[in-house]
C-alpha cells in the first residue's frame, strides 16, 4: 500500500494519505489531496497515478510554478518509495510502510496510569505555545469535510503539540473470543503519521493499547534502549523509540478507540542533547488527552447528525422536523386527530412473482421502484409514511402538526393520490419493467389515533383507527370497478369546489364495505388513464333510479347503452342478482374486499 506524504513550512502543514489506484489530481484546491497552505501550488498543478510500486507524476501545463525531482525540474516523471518531489514550498515523500500492531514489544521498566485527578493538577511547561496550537482546532475543525479529514487533522496538531513523538497514530481495538473463551484482541490502525519526512513502519504495542482501554485511562510505557535493540533482528517493534503512551477516547462512536504516541526521550531534529524528563511527558499526556476529548466528541457529533440523516429513511420530514429541538417522547405520543389516509397497492404483484420465482431479486427491484413513486410522492406532499402491507402503502395526513385543517389533509392525500397514478403512467411508459403493474389508489378521512403504536418490544409510528380500514377497502374496490383512485364521502366533501371539479370525478353510490356496518359515500377520482365518457353519464342516471328504489329502471338504462365501463358491469351484475339478497334501499353491499 503507498501512502504520499506532504509537508509544508511548518509542522502543522503536513498530511498523510493512502493513495488509490486511480489517477488522482494534486493542488491547492483539489477534492481530498489538497495543499492550502502553500501559495506557489496551482489550483490543479500534478496528476498523479499509483501502480504497485511506483507513483507516476504528469504536471498540468497550466500549472504556474515548476516540479523538482533529483534537483531537476521535470514534468513527467516516476517516483519509487523513499524520494520525495518538491513544489514551491512543500515537499511530496512516496511512502510504503506499513501499520501493524505488535505483540512483541518487550516488558517495560516502568508503567504508569494517569487518572483524570493526577492530570487536572499537571501544569505546562510550554503553556502559550499550546495555546497557540490548540487555538487552529477552530479552522481544522471547519475545513474537514468528514471523519478521516477530522482524524488527519487531530494527528497533526497532536504532531505540533508532542515535540518528542517521532510517531502518533490513531488505533482500535477490537476484542474477540475464541474457542476457549479467552479474550484475545487485534489491532487496527485508522491513521498515523511519522515526524518529517522519514520512513519505517508504525508498529504500536498491542497490550499498551489494550491495557489504556481497559482502564480508560492514559498509560505510558518506558523502556530500555538496549531491550529494544535487541528485538530488532525480528523487526518486529519501533526499536528506535523507548517510551510509548496510549490515551483512550471511547465513545459510542469510537468504541475500543485510543491515540497511541511513540517517542525517543532525546528529541529530535537537531535537539539530540535534550532529554525528555518526566514532567514533559506528563504535560504531553495532559495535551493528548485534551486533544482526544475534542475528537471523540467531535466524532460523536458526526454520528448523531449521520443518525439524524438516517432517521429520514425511517420517519418523513414533516416528522423529523416536528421532532426537532422537542422531546420525542411528547412529539410521537399517540393522540386523536382527525386524518386523511391513503392506501396504495400494486396490482399484477401476484402474477408477476409467479412468473419471475426464479428472480426474486429483479422482482423486488420493480417493486422497490414501483413502490417508490408511492412514497416519494406521500412525502412530497406532507404526509407520514404509516406502514407497508407486503406490495401496499399506507400514508397519511393531518400528524403530527396540529395547524393542517381537515381540507389541506384531505387535499394533499388527493394531490399524492394524482401525482402517484401521472408519475407512475410516466415511469411505464418509459420501463418495460413495470408495464406489468398498475396502482390502485383509496382515500378515507376521519378520526384516528396516530402517533408511536405498538408493544414495549417493537413501535412504529403509525395511524389506527376504522377510517385505516375504510382506506384499504377502497383501495380493494378499485380492482373491482377497474379504476385508479377511490375516495370517501368525507374526503370529497373536504376537498375544495376549486381543487375537486365536477368533471373530474363521479359519484359511484353509497356502498356497505365487506366487512362493515358502516355505510359510506365512494367516489370516483378521473385520472391518468381513466377517462369521463357516455358510459359515465349512463352510470349515474341508473344509480339515480336505483337509489329512488326503481331497479327495474336502472337496469333498462343499462342494458339499453351502447357501452359500459367497469362500474356500470358492476352495477348490472349487482342489479340482476339483487332478488337474491336481503337488499338495503339504495346500498350497495359487498360480498367480498
Amino acid at each position: 500500500m503507498l501512502e504520499l506524504i506532504a509537508q509544508g513550512p511548518t509542522i502543522d502543514n503536513r498530511w498523510r494519505r493512502t493513495l488509490p489506484g486511480a489517477t488522482i489530481d494534486l493542488g491547492r484546491s483539489t477534492e481530498a489531496y489538497r495543499v492550502p497552505w502553500d501559495s506557489q501550488i496551482s489550483r490543479r498543478h500534478v496528476r498523479v497515478t499509483a501502480s504497485e510500486h511506483r507513483l507516476h507524476v504528469e504536471k498540468y501545463p497550466d500549472a504556474a510554478n515548476p516540479v523538482f525531482f533529483n534537483g531537476k525540474e521535470v514534468v513527467d516523471f516516476h517516483v519509487h518509495p523513499g524520494e520525495h518531489f518538491v513544489i514551491g514550498n512543500t515537499s511530496f515523500m512516496l511512502a510504503s510502510d506499513q501499520a501493524f500492531g505488535s505483540m512483541s514489544a518487550p516488558d517495560p521498566i516502568r508503567q504508569q496510569t494517569f487518572s483524570a485527578d493526577f492530570l487536572e493538577q499537571v501544569q505546562y511547561r510550554d503553556a502559550d505555545r499550546r495555546i497557540e496550537i490548540l487555538n487552529r482546532l477552530p479552522e481544522l475543525i471547519s475545513n474537514a469535510n468528514d471523519s478521516n479529514e477530522l482524524v488527519i487533522g487531530m494527528v497533526n496538531t497532536l504532531m505540533s503539540g508532542i515535540v518528542s513523538a517521532t510517531s502518533i497514530g490513531v488505533v482500535r481495538v477490537h476484542s474477540k473470543s475464541d474457542e476457549a473463551s479467552e479474550k484475545t484482541s487485534s489491532l487496527e490502525v485508522i491513521h498515523w503519521d511519522r515526524r518529517g519526512l522519514t520512513r519505517g513502519d508504525f508498529q504500536p504495542s498491542e497490550k499498551l493499547v489494550a491495557k489504556a482501554t481497559e482502564l480508560q485511562q492514559s498509560v505510558l510505557n518506558v523502556w530500555q534502549a538496549n531491550s529494544l535493540q535487541s528485538n530488532t533482528e525480528n523487526f518486529t517493534f519501533d526499536y528506535e523509540n523507548d517510551w510509548a503512551f496510549a490515551s483512550p477516547i471511547e465513545t459510542e462512536a469510537t468504541q475500543g478507540w485510543a491515540i497511541y504516541v511513540a517517542g525517543s526521550s532525546k528529541l529530535q531534529d537537531g535537539n539530540q542533547n535534550q532529554t525528555v524528563g518526566e514532567g514533559d511527558l506528563d504535560g504531553d499526556i495532559k495535551f493528548c488527552e485534551l486533544v482526544g476529548a475534542t475528537l471523540k466528541n467531535l466524532l460523536r457529533v458526526q454520528q448523531l447528525e449521520r443518525q439524524q440523516a438516517s432517521l429520514r429513511s425511517f420517519f418523513s420530514p414533516i416528522v423529523v422536523e416536528a421532532l426537532r429541538g422537542r422531546d420525542p417522547d411528547t412529539v410521537l405520543q399517540p393522540r386523536q386527530c382527525e386524518v386523511s389516509v391513503l392506501f396504495c397497492d400494486l396490482r399484477g404483484f401476484s402474477k408477476t412473482s409467479e412468473r419471475m420465482s426464479d428472480d426474486l431479486l429483479e422482482l423486488l427491484s420493480r417493486v422497490s421502484d414501483s413502490l417508490g413513486v408511492t412514497t416519494r410522492m406521500i412525502l412530497e406532499t406532507g404526509g407520514v409514511i404509516g406502514d407497508f402491507h407486503g406490495d401496499a402503502v399506507m400514508g397519511f395526513w393531518g400528524w403530527p402538526l396540529e395547524s393542517q385543517s381537515t381540507s389541506q389533509t384531505a387535499e394533499a392525500a388527493l394531490q399524492a393520490a394524482v401525482r402517484i397514478q401521472e408519475e407512475f403512467q410516466r415511469l411505464s411508459n418509459k420501463s418495460d419493467s413495470l408495464k406489468e403493474f398498475t396502482m390502485g389508489v383509496g382515500i378515507a378521512s376521519g378520526v384516528a389515533v396516530a402517533g408511536k403504536i405498538g408493544t414495549k418490544d417493537q413501535v412504529k409510528v403509525t395511524a389506527f383507527g376504522p377510517v385505516v380500514n375504510l382506506a384499504s377497502r377502497l383501495e380493494g374496490l378499485t380492482r373491482r370497478f377497474n379504476t385508479s383512485i377511490l375516495i370517501d364521502g368525507k374526503t370529497k366533501d373536504r376537498v375544495r369546489l376549486e381543487s375537486l371539479r365536477d368533471s373530474n370525478f363521479r359519484r359511484l353510490g353509497t356502498f356497505q364495505p365487506f366487512g362493515m356496518d358502516r355505510t359510506v359515500e365512494i367516489h370516483q377520482i378521473f385520472c391518468g388513464v381513466d377517462r369521463a365518457d357516455d358510459s359515465t353519464e349512463v352510470y349515474s342516471k341508473a344509480l339515480t333510479a336505483f337509489e329512488a328504489g326503481d331497479t327495474q329502471q336502472a337496469v333498462k338504462l343499462l342494458q339499453s347503452a351502447n357501452s359500459l365501463d367497469k362500474a356500470g358491469e358492476f352495477l348490472m351484475s349487482y342489479l340482476l342478482a339483487s332478488a337474491q339478497r336481503s337488499e338495503i334501499k339504495g346500498v350497495i353491499q359487498m360480498d367480498q374486499k
